[in-house]
């Protein structure tokens, strides 16, 4: 039908639109479906279901109510079937699945599932996942600019997995830099069960493979990880424009916060189409404050005053900023993140080669013996662009070199023969004569004990492309090494080759032992889990590089004391260029901060790496005093720095754990957190004790009892170890939902073929340690952790209850004393979400039909005993007139509901006044200026967008669905009263 709604109730007492909510059941095409979410269109409802009949099972739609004729199933018309199954088993897992299918209130205060993945969460990971679903926000986005090493993943992870239990993450995008995809993909499926598809170089081609070329990847995808590269093209770009998201996800947000960049005008697409938005970044303040603001426009436009200064309570709200050294953080880190030794800087003292090299590039370079005191060539920076190469390897000097003579052309000048005297000077300096290079080689052979058979690692960090193939080719020879054991990483290759690379290296079984590497792995990626060993080959001139690279090693999870190695090129004469001690106290500042505040970003008040290369520059050109330009923590601390913006002041009060710095809510949390059973590792999960005792239930109503047979005699394989580890043979239907899993899973565990869980954290912990130490050539683990969110149990449910008839509700025996029915009552905002959820039992007495509010129907069930052990005699018998029974129960329990859904509409509206009352305050503050900038008339154009937002997270309809018609042993074929 096209033109008018239609939507059609059997018994139109009841507003057809009103019960249209998530949770529902309609007829649609002649088709039964789940109604996962409803929202406004322009001339109706827009509805998204999941199939339940057998034609469409399992399979995602949308219909428009404008164009289809949905006819919702009315709850007070629904039959009650007597439950013959033992030990209530139907009905234990009808009831379990409805709880689980049903999303939880979008503001609910308790975690549903963070402590139940395959993590250890820690109450200032847990804490970070409260603040972000808090209702405080009109919606979920963060910024985790927790310091490097804190876990920014598992906490991303936690709150993925929270968003969809709350039906918020159907439809997730994470986007990453390009050399950490696997990693990220990998967490979030292992630890999770969230699975990405990953659009990488590799996977486009397949996507291509599988899908036309004119279909958008991001709509045939629900969720996707991309890196920020790839969407770079204009092609995907305008794609993007296209579709909305439940949750984005940006990771190293840093790198999109320059307005006007093509990273920047993608994360204000993918901010405007999305509710929910995660950014992380330990380093969000990249030096120039309007970058900064630009972060906190995405998440919050309300955030920055028309006259551009932060406003700071909204700011706090929306930063979540931890360190090693916070309180909250080191008092539970423990043995998993061991500290640091004190980090060791080596001075070597420069070979004659090397020497003359030096003084070279001083007198000629870098303080010119010339009349007018000016370098060759017209550009002053070159010469420090020669030092920067020359600290690094004759190599990376040698390449500078080239270059510059390649650039500057055949004829003679007093640059060219400049070029080319330094150039016969460096040639003359080899791994033979290099004393730096010779360090290098006696650190790893005699302190490190680097060999093919020995297991320590090392991670050998240098600025230069040239360095890291020069030392590979040198240390394969010097160190007696195989032509593997030495692996170069850096920006050149392609997303493929660094993320084999970084895999390899996190597994035992891998031959590599040095990894020499660019500054490409001091962003994101973990190579702490084989390794605890780092060197600076050469010096980055930036606290803020400093503190990444060594955060690749020193970070949670690093269980043996990071070692830090800096060597330190001393030439003789001091006048020279190589000022080992400006090094020396960097590299000493850097630590200094480490154990005072957490953080170096603040002490130089550039947060860029750039900024404070500019500023190490002019200390060694003895332009500027080194505690000028890097502050101590005590400085900073004090607060007593005169070139502080606001912004630089800000980060300095987080860093130093200022007001609302991060985890205020901390001890509220983890008190909340343990009422609810987050943490504690039992996988109890409802009337289910844990996830594979509701799996196991599923697999032998579903295959009629025996799934542990083979599929030609009507099972799955289906087997479960004593070791917490159970397999299956997945059918078709179940492949079909496995084809959305990280494909590289897939292949390395043979998946399709067999499906191995780890039905334990233990067991699941001890999987993927095996994968990482093992000779399977695979990170994925064996036998994956089945956690509440994992395919397999909804898959598993809907099979075993496709049989159920239509329009019905289990009838049990139980102890109870007369007739009752428990029902479930939602109230869903305009989107659909479930703003508030209730429980209530209407029972039939000689006062009537008596309504009970029951806080939690899990332990109502279990003590009227419904449980594993239940007795089922076969003798439930469904009296007559249940019918009548259970529509007038609907319209008892819908007006016993009242006062708590109004209570609950209260709290949501006023939760939106809030918003709305500091919205006008921001457009009166507008009105004072007396023109608008480009930048606050986009802010304005956000606002107006996030107003008709608001008015879509009103609450907006109630639903009641009878669930369970609970008989007791004595009922009779009449109900009393009917």
């Amino acid at each position: 039908m096209h033109g008018r709604a239609t939507v059609i109730l059997t018994h139109m007492l009841i507003p057809a639109d009103a019960q249209l909510s998530p949770g529902s059941t309609i007829e649609v095409r002649d088709e039964e479906w789940l109604v996962t979410g409803v929202a406004r269109s322009t001339d109706g409802w827009r509805v998204r279901a999941r199939g339940l009949t057998d034609y469409v099972r399992d399979q995602p739609a949308t219909f428009f109510t404008a164009l289809d004729t949905v006819r919702v199933t009315d709850p007070r018309n629904v039959r009650a079937v007597a439950d013959d199954s033992e030990h209530y088993r139907r009905t234990r897992l009808w009831l379990e699945t409805t709880l689980r299918q049903t999303p939880v209130p979008l503001y609910q205060p308790d975690l549903a599932v963070a402590g139940q993945m395959l993590a250890d969460p820690l109450d200032y990971q847990l804490s970070a996942v409260r603040r972000t679903l808090s209702d405080t926000n009109i919606r979920p986005r963060v910024l985790i600019a927790d310091a490097v090493g804190l876990g920014k993943t598992l906490e991303m992870g936690m709150i993925l997995a929270e968003l969809i239990r709350r039906g918020r993450g159907e439809r997730i995008l994470v986007i990453t830099p390009k050399h950490v995809l696997e990693q990220m993909q990998h967490e979030l499926w292992c630890r999770f069960a969230i699975p990405l598809v990953r659009l990488d170089s590799l996977g486009i081609q397949k996507v291509r493979q599988k899908l036309p070329a004119s279909r958008n990847p991001f709509t045939f995808f629900p969720r996707v990880i991309v890196s920020i590269d790839t969407l770079k093209s204009p092609k995907y770009r305008a794609q993007l424009e296209k579709v909305t998201w439940d949750a984005v996800v940006i990771d190293e947000v840093h790198n999109a916060t320059n307005a006007g960049t093509q990273n920047n005008e993608l994360a204000k697409i993918v901010a405007k189409t999305t509710e929910a938005l995660v950014l992380a970044s330990a380093t969000p303040h990249n030096g120039n404050p309007d970058s900064f603001k630009e972060i906190l426009r995405l998440l919050d436009p309300t955030s920055v005053r028309p006259d551009g200064t932060i406003d700071d309570a909204v700011a706090r709200r929306l930063i979540i900023r931890r360190h090693r050294n916070s309180p909250e953080v080191a008092a539970v880190v423990g043995e998993k993140w061991a500290a640091r030794t004190e980090p060791q800087n080596i001075p070597v003292e420069a070979s004659d080669e090397e020497n003359a090299v030096a003084r070279e590039l001083s007198r000629t370079w870098v303080t010119p013996e010339t009349p007018d005191g000016k370098a060759p060539g017209t550009d002053p920076l070159f010469s420090w662009t020669l030092v920067k190469a020359f600290l690094s390897s004759p190599a990376a000097l040698g390449e500078t070199l080239d270059a510059r003579l390649a650039r500057i052309g055949g004829k003679a000048s007093e640059e060219k023969a400049a070029l080319q005297r330094l150039q016969q000077l460096n040639d003359r300096v080899t791994p033979e004569n290099s004393n730096k290079y010779a360090t290098l080689v006696d650190y790893l052979l005699n302190t490190v004990r680097i060999s093919n058979r020995s297991p320590e690692r090392v991670v050998v960090f240098s600025e230069r492309v040239p360095t890291l193939h020069w030392l590979q080719r040198n240390l394969v020879k010097d160190l007696k090494l195989r032509e593997d054991a030495v692996a170069v990483m850096h920006g050149g290759l392609s997303d493929q080759e660094q993320m084999r690379l970084i895999d390899s290296f996190k597994r035992e079984d891998s031959p590599i032992r040095v990894l020499v590497t660019g500054d490409v792995a001091s962003e994101g990626v973990n190579l702490h889990q084989q390794c605890h060993q780092l060197v600076h080959y050469d010096i980055p001139w930036s606290l803020i590089r400093i503190q990444q690279r060594n955060g690749r090693i020193d970070r949670y999870g690093q269980t043996r004391p990071p070692v830090i190695t800096t060597l330190l090129l001393d030439p003789e004469d001091e006048a020279d260029i190589g000022d080992i001690h400006v090094f020396e106290k960097l590299m000493e500042r850097e630590n200094q901060a480490h154990q005072a505040i957490g953080d170096v970003s603040s002490l130089m008040g550039e947060y860029s790496t750039r900024g404070e290369e500019d500023k190490i520059r002019d200390v060694l050109r003895r332009a500027r005093d080194f505690d000028e330009v890097v502050h101590t923590p005590d400085k900073v601390a004090s607060g007593d720095l005169e070139d502080m913006d606001d912004v630089d002041a800000f980060f300095a009060d987080l860093d130093l754990g200022g007001p609302d710095s991060g985890d205020a809510d901390t001890v509220a949390g983890t008190a909340s957190g343990a009422a609810s059973g987050i943490g504690t590792g039992t996988g109890a999960t409802g009337l289910y004790t844990s996830d594979i005792d509701y799996l196991d239930d599923a697999l032998h109503e579903a295959f009629h009892d025996v799934p542990e047979s083979s599929p030609a005699a009507g099972g799955v394989d289906f087997s479960r170890h004593s070791n917490g580890v159970t397999e299956l043979t997945p059918p078709k239907d179940l492949r079909r939902r496995l084809d959305l899993l990280p494909q590289d899973y897939l292949a390395a565990r043979n998946v399709l073929q067999t499906l191995t869980l780890a039905t334990t954290k233990h067991r699941g912990g001890e999987s993927l340690d095996v994968a990482r130490e093992g000779g399977s050539g695979s990170t994925w683990p064996q036998a994956h952790f089945l956690g509440p969110l994992h395919p397999v149990l909804s898959w598993a449910a809907d099979r075993a209850l496709s049989s159920a008839e239509r329009h019905s509700i289990p009838a049990v025996t139980a102890d109870v004393e007369e007739p009752t029915v428990l029902l479930m009552g939602t109230l869903t905002n305009r989107r659909g979400q479930v703003v508030s959820r209730a429980f209530v039992t209407v029972a039939e007495s000689f006062l009537g039909m008596q309504p009970s509010i029951i806080p939690d129907p899990v332990a109502w069930l279990t003590g009227v005993g419904l449980t594993a052990t239940s007795v089922n005699t076969g003798a439930t018998t469904v009296p007559a007139n249940a019918q009548e029974l259970i529509s007038t129960a609907v319209g008892v329990g819908a007006e016993s509901l009242k006062p708590m859904m109004a209570a609950a509409k209260n709290t949501a509206e006023q939760r939106i006044a809030a918003w709305s009352a500091r919205a006008e305050e921001w457009e009166a503050a507008k009105l004072s200026l007396h023109r608008g900038t480009r930048t606050l008339i986009k802010q304005e154009q956000t606002i107006a967008g996030e107003r008709k937002l608001a008015d879509a997270l009103s609450p907006d309809r109630e639903l009641i669905r009878p669930l369970a018609l609970i008989l007791p042993c004595t009922a009779s074929t009449t109900i009393e009263g009917f």
